[in-house]
């Protein structure tokens, strides 16, 4: 196999994996934050066995840290918010509302760079509202929470897009994705009391059964690390578009992983097909008139 076609393979299983994380999410019982929590300590263990990201932690100030800190926060909050979406709609919900991040992102990025804002960037995310409208006014109204939820998760994922970028041309990618997840363990550490406090769960829904435990060690390992790994190699041989454009299939593998393992086509009704279908089409045409537009 040559390594264009070794490229493809370990993007396309990366994405993959990525799409079972909001599946992961369903099938751990236990409340957004815990499975957040799990998932950093058991991912920043395996980061540890790495042993590029321990000779750089020796290597680097602990000043060039704090911006790194800063952002895995940001990190931690939106996977709060994504499991939280999936607990309060479901799998296939939350993926259509997430989707929209990419705009999200084509909007911020060109105020954190004081860049002009592009007319195509504000179109196509003009296009994508009425495809949010339609999910949220024609879905079960138990969903509007979790819809909510998925919309904050998407803007913060833009957020840690558009101050990630700096950070990867300065340092490690395996080393910043260690300090931003041990930042973002950190912050949630501190955060469960409060937590647990508000909700009125308490430890009851932090301990993981053993069926949990094995499913948050899936999410950690294959989910997030393997997946992260795969990922980074892939784009050693592939253009920016073909990755952008494969990692926009993520919703579509996650929600169709939810309709064959949870039977979510039952949940759902016409209006949600047809809000998806603008934010997928939208999502998917962006590249390829932004590649168009750019020749």
């Amino acid at each position: 196999m040559d390594a264009i076609k070794k490229a493809y393979l370990q993007l396309h299983i990366a994405v993959v994996l990525f799409g079972f994380t909001a599946i992961l999410g369903r099938l751990i019982d236990l409340n957004e934050i815990s499975i957040v929590w799990w998932r950093l300590i058991i991912t920043c263990l395996s980061l540890l066995f790495f042993p590029s990201v321990v000779r750089t932690i020796r290597q680097t100030r602990l000043k060039d840290w704090l911006p790194l800190a800063g952002i895995g926060i940001l990190v931690a909050t939106h996977w709060v918010f994504f499991y939280g979406a999936i607990k309060y709609s479901n799998v296939s919900v939350t993926l259509c509302c997430l989707a929209t991040g990419s705009f999200f992102t084509a909007i911020l990025e060109p105020i954190f760079y004081k860049k002009q804002i592009r007319m195509l960037e504000v179109v196509t995310g003009l296009v994508v509202i009425p495809g949010i409208y339609i999910i949220f006014y024609t879905t079960d109204f138990a969903y509007t929470k979790g819809i909510i939820m998925a919309l904050i998760s998407a803007i913060l994922a833009a957020f840690f897009a558009v101050l990630n970028k700096k950070m990867v041309v300065k340092q490690e990618p395996m080393f910043i994705t260690f300090v931003e997840l041990g930042a973002g363990l950190l912050f949630l550490s501190i955060l469960l009391p409060v937590y647990w406090e508000f909700l009125g769960d308490g430890v009851n829904k932090f301990m993981p059964t053993t069926t949990d435990l094995f499913y948050l060690v899936v999410l950690a390992l294959l989910c997030t690390t393997l997946a992260y790994v795969l990922s980074l190699l892939a784009l050693k041989h592939l253009s920016a578009f073909t990755s952008t454009l494969t990692i926009n299939l993520e919703p579509v593998y996650g929600i169709i992983l939810a309709i064959i393992i949870f039977q979510e086509n039952q949940e759902l009704n016409p209006g949600f097909y047809l809000g998806a279908a603008i934010i997928l089409s939208t999502v998917f045409g962006y590249p390829y008139v932004k590649k168009y537009l750019g020749k």
